[in-house]
């Protein structure tokens, strides 16, 4: 579903409900958004642990660059990973290559966005 047809089914749904559901839906939308203390594209700095493992490094900078793309990514993610798991590539040089991986990706996705 595309944006604009979850905004249009949205929208359907908001016009079927009585007042007292459409003011509960809006109370709900601005809790949600509320939430979203940083914004989609702020980098959220996580202080990498000496002995993290590669897959522990593929959640903490997934975390920490969230307008990286997972599918974007995904390639060469795994390319990295069976570099690691397959031929026996230390992980502190694979980690460090992730995190060039997503640092670009991340900064194209705000680039794209401006």
């Amino acid at each position: 579903m595309t944006g604009n047809e979850r905004r249009q089914a949205l929208l359907a749904a908001f016009d079927r409900l009585d007042a007292r559901r459409q003011d509960v839906l809006m109370e709900f939308a601005a809790t949600l958004a509320a939430h979203d203390d940083a914004a989609p594209t702020a980098v959220r700095p996580e202080p990498r642990p000496a002995d993290e493992s590669v897959v522990a490094a593929i959640k903490r900078l997934t975390c920490m660059y969230p307008a990286a793309g997972r599918r974007r990514l995904m390639g060469p993610v795994s390319v990295l990973m069976a570099q690691h798991a397959l031929q026996g590539r230390p992980a502190k040089e694979v980690i460090d290559e992730l995190e060039t991986v997503f640092e670009r990706d991340h900064a194209k996705a705000v680039r794209s966005d401006e």
